[in-house]
């Protein structure tokens, strides 16, 4: 499976991707590391295809971070396998922004389920500076109902 760019299908976003050496353990079995770095590449990668470009956000001294995260694995994914990891993103729910991602093999079983809450915080680089900021900006706001529709 060559990489792909992330595209919007079902309500929601895939992100597709092969298990790779540096994904993987002594036994070939992916590490639980690669799993939270994809959940960020999907993340990064759907907020640029709904219009908002991360380095364009941390540039306004704003970041997105993850102030909640669980994973459940549920079978293991193999040096080579090809993964599909399907996500969606939730309304909000008061501060946080909530995300919903499936790691699915090649015959579509989940390998995997993650939920990821966010937080915007306004103040990065500034000592002392950094709060919670409770409304999005426009674009911003814009984005995340793309992303909520599951469209582009």
């Amino acid at each position: 499976m060559k990489r792909s760019s992330l595209q919007p299908t079902d309500g929601g976003w895939i992100l597709e991707r092969r298990v790779l050496p540096q994904h993987t353990d002594h036994a070939g079995v992916m590490w639980h590391g690669a799993y939270v770095a994809w959940l960020e590449e999907a993340r990064v990668e759907a907020l640029a295809k709904a219009g908002v470009a991360y380095s364009e956000l941390s540039a306004r001294g704003l970041e997105l971070p993850v102030v909640s995260l669980a994973i459940d694995y549920r079978r293991a994914l193999m040096h080579g396998d090809a993964v599909r990891i399907w996500s969606e993103v939730m309304p909000r729910r008061g501060l946080k922004i909530p995300w919903r991602s499936l790691f699915l093999g090649a015959d579509g079983v989940v390998a995997a389920e993650a939920m990821v809450e966010l937080v915007l915080v306004e103040g990065v680089g500034e000592p002392g500076r950094q709060r919670l900021m409770r409304k999005l900006p426009a674009d911003l706001e814009a984005a995340v109902a793309i992303l909520v529709a599951g469209s582009a």
